[in-house]
C-alpha cells in the first residue's frame, strides 16, 4: 500500500513538475480548431497559423477568413514568423491571397507575407510571396502550429530638441 501511493506522489509530482516547466500543452481553444481544419480543408499545413487563436470566421462562399490572436505574437522556429493581432486573407485550395497580418524573417530584415501557396502537394513545398521574391520551404516546417511569444512593443519615447515650449522634432525608439 505505501508502495502504491509512493508511485501516485511520484506521478503528480511528474505532472505538476511539467506543468511549472511549461512541457504540458494547454489544450487548443476551439477558434484555433477551427482555423486549423480549414488550413487542412484547403490543402494547407495546420502550421501557417500558430497556437492560441481566440477568435476565428471563414465565409465560405467568398474564401475570406479572420483569426484573432491575444497580441502580436513571434512564432520561432525553421522559419522565423510574426503574426499581427489579426491574421486574414482569402483561402482557397492550396492556397492564400490577400494575405495581411504575417511578415517572415530573411537576414534579419523582415517581409510582409503576401500570399501562400502550395502547387503541387505531393512536392512537399510551399511558398511564401513577400513581394518581391517567392520564398519557398517544406512543407515539413508547417505541420504542427507553432506557439507564439508576445512580440515586445516598440516605444516612440519623445525627445525635446528645441524650445521651451515643448516642442518636438524627434524622438528615440525604445524596446
Amino acid at each position: 500500500m505505501a508502495m502504491a501511493s509512493s508511485r501516485v506522489l511520484m506521478i503528480v509530482v511528474a505532472v505538476a513538475a511539467a506543468v511549472w516547466c511549461g512541457e504540458a500543452e494547454a489544450a487548443p481553444t476551439a477558434a484555433a480548431a477551427a482555423a486549423h481544419a480549414v488550413l487542412s480543408d484547403h490543402g494547407l499545413p495546420r502550421g501557417l497559423l500558430p497556437a492560441g487563436i481566440v477568435a476565428f470566421s471563414h465565409d465560405p462562399a467568398t474564401g475570406r477568413f479572420e483569426a484573432s490572436l491575444e497580441a502580436p505574437c513571434t512564432a520561432k522556429a525553421e522559419v522565423d514568423l510574426r503574426y499581427n493581432a489579426t491574421v486574414s486573407g482569402e483561402i482557397s485550395y492550396g492556397r492564400i491571397s490577400k494575405l495581411s497580418g504575417i511578415s517572415a524573417q530573411d537576414l534579419f530584415l523582415w517581409f510582409a507575407v503576401l500570399s501562400i501557396r502550395v502547387d503541387v502537394p505531393s512536392s512537399g513545398v510551399i511558398y511564401f510571396d513577400v513581394g518581391v521574391v517567392f520564398k519557398h520551404f517544406p512543407l515539413s516546417f508547417f505541420e504542427a502550429p507553432p506557439p507564439c511569444v508576445p512580440t515586445s512593443f516598440i516605444l516612440i519615447a519623445p525627445h525635446k530638441q528645441g524650445g521651451d515650449d515643448g516642442s518636438v522634432d524627434g524622438g528615440t525608439a525604445l524596446q
